[in-house]
């Protein structure tokens, strides 16, 4: 064989570039074998990893008994509104609703309507609310679930069964089933999952 007008022997040629195509699979399978390694033994961060390791991080709130108001809507004509059986218990003479106040709460049914009657004095028509003073644990409506909340034991998220007595648009007044220092997660979370607070 002539290259660059020296004449080699075909054998010696062939020998030569098998090993030099050799040389280079082996560098290049040594060569990722090392940097595989190397990429094993590095930190990259996964927070599907840090999640199950770690736990999630979820926003949580520290439960307390407290005095405060929900308000629930009340349609008012004329400064009488009528209410179903399950409302007549929120509803005391003297509670504040609109610009006005309750009047009077019906014990009776109005058999023409088949509801309660209240009556209201300085509302205007249409939909009032009412204020309801409360003492129990203020909960976000988007925290519970029927009638259970999501609460951190252990860096474990565990279903704890309540009891609400109310709600309004935003929270849900809970009469029992959690103590004060109860830490309650807001987070949408499965259960037995592993948690830690922000």
């Amino acid at each position: 064989m002539k290259i660059f007008g020296k004449i080699y022997d075909d054998k010696k040629v062939k020998k030569i570039v098998y090993a030099a195509g050799a040389a280079v699979l082996i560098g290049w399978f040594v060569f990722r074998f090392v940097m595989v390694i190397i990429e094993n033994h590095r930190f990259v961060f996964n927070p599907v990893r840090d999640a199950n390791k770690n736990g999630t991080f979820v926003e949580t709130v520290v439960a307390k008994r407290q005095n405060g108001i929900i308000r629930i809507p009340l349609a008012v004509k004329n400064n009488r509104a009528f209410v179903s059986a399950n409302r007549l218990g929120k509803l005391k003479t003297g509670q504040k609703i609109g610009n006005g106040k309750i009047t009077s709460v019906s014990k009776t049914i109005d058999f023409e309507y088949g509801m309660y009657v209240v009556k209201t004095s300085g509302v205007t028509d249409g939909v009032n609310w009412v204020e309801i003073p409360e003492n129990c644990f203020f909960v976000p409506v988007y925290a519970v679930r029927g009638a259970s909340v999501m609460v951190l034991q252990s860096g474990v998220a565990v279903p704890q069964a309540v009891v609400i007595s109310t709600q309004d648009a935003d929270n849900v007044c809970i009469s029992s089933g959690l103590n004060d220092g109860d830490v309650i997660i807001l987070s949408k979370v499965d259960s037995e999952t592993k948690v830690k607070s922000r």
